[in-house]
């Protein structure tokens, strides 16, 4: 199918964007990748009067050290972000996301912060940030604003980015030296989405889990940290018990919607014992 008729322009910095989204915001729409925006046009389920290009905006683009943690650009693309020596030995919870979103083509076309923006509750990449406790950067007219990814989704398909505002980059604060990661999932055969994908890194000192962040997406109206399982395993000996404990407690959150059967319970407690089991067998 055909898309219906667009104006289409290509930006050059920031401040372009952010213009021509004032002028139009309700009908204007920002395109990166184009993995989701582009099918929704061709199905006539998305109306677009103005598309706007992103791919030439140097600003949104790279990778950068930033108060010791990163600074990707949001055009960055996924295949950038699995293969980065500096995402790779700083978060390399992140490189391990993106090295399985998708297939090749996704990956060598799609970038971070299309994914985010878009807020598919089956998305990777937001469970791997949400455990990396990453902060957006977001331009919007005459101004500039910092917000955690925590706050960021609001359910599917919305988050708190205004029709008149941009992502620009994600801060990504360097993982605890020592700290084992793992993303673990449950693909779709068919389109390789997380049926449940589990995001997790454990710091261990003496026996005992001195930090950790879980995080999960794909079971739940959006992604979501499992706040209580981080707080089971905190001060206690990385062990099979507390993995179990800590399982049963992500399952029983109350964030999954649906689940009248508890198909989504157990799979969320069999993932996060796997997930948590993996890594302790590296950090052992």
């Amino acid at each position: 199918m055909y898309t219906a008729p667009f104006d289409y322009r290509r930006a050059h910095d920031t401040q372009e964007v952010v213009t021509w989204l004032q002028e139009d915001p309700d009908n204007t729409k920002i395109i990166a990748g184009g993995h989701s925006l582009l099918p929704l046009m061709k199905l006539r389920l998305a109306s677009v009067a103005r598309l706007v290009d992103i791919s030439q905006v140097a600003e949104l683009q790279g990778i950068r050290e930033d108060m010791g943690g990163l600074r990707i650009g949001a055009f960055t693309r996924h295949a950038q972000l699995a293969k980065d020596p500096a995402v790779r030995e700083a978060a390399p919870l992140l490189a391990s996301a993106a090295a399985v979103i998708g297939d090749m083509q996704v990956r060598n076309r799609g970038t971070i912060g299309g994914s985010l923006c878009h807020a598919d509750p089956a998305a990777d990449l937001p469970a791997a940030l949400l455990a990396l406790n990453a902060e957006l950067v977001i331009a919007g007219p005459g101004t500039e604003r910092r917000e955690s990814l925590d706050a960021f989704f609001l359910a599917p398909f919305i988050t708190t980015l205004a029709a008149d505002e941009v992502l620009t980059a994600i801060v990504v604060p360097r993982m605890v030296p020592g700290a084992k990661s793992t993303y673990l999932k449950r693909p779709h055969p068919a389109s390789g989405y997380p049926v449940i994908g589990v995001a997790a890194w454990v710091s261990v000192s003496g026996g005992r889990v001195e930090d950790c962040r879980i995080a999960l997406t794909g079971i739940g109206p959006v992604p979501f940290r499992a706040a209580r399982s981080e707080q089971v395993l905190t001060g206690r000996a990385f062990s099979r018990e507390a993995i179990a404990e800590a399982a049963r407690e992500a399952a029983g959150s109350g964030t999954l919607e649906d689940d009248e059967d508890g198909y989504k319970s157990q799979l969320c407690q069999v993932y996060v014992s796997r997930a948590l089991g993996d890594i302790a067998q590296g950090a052992g």
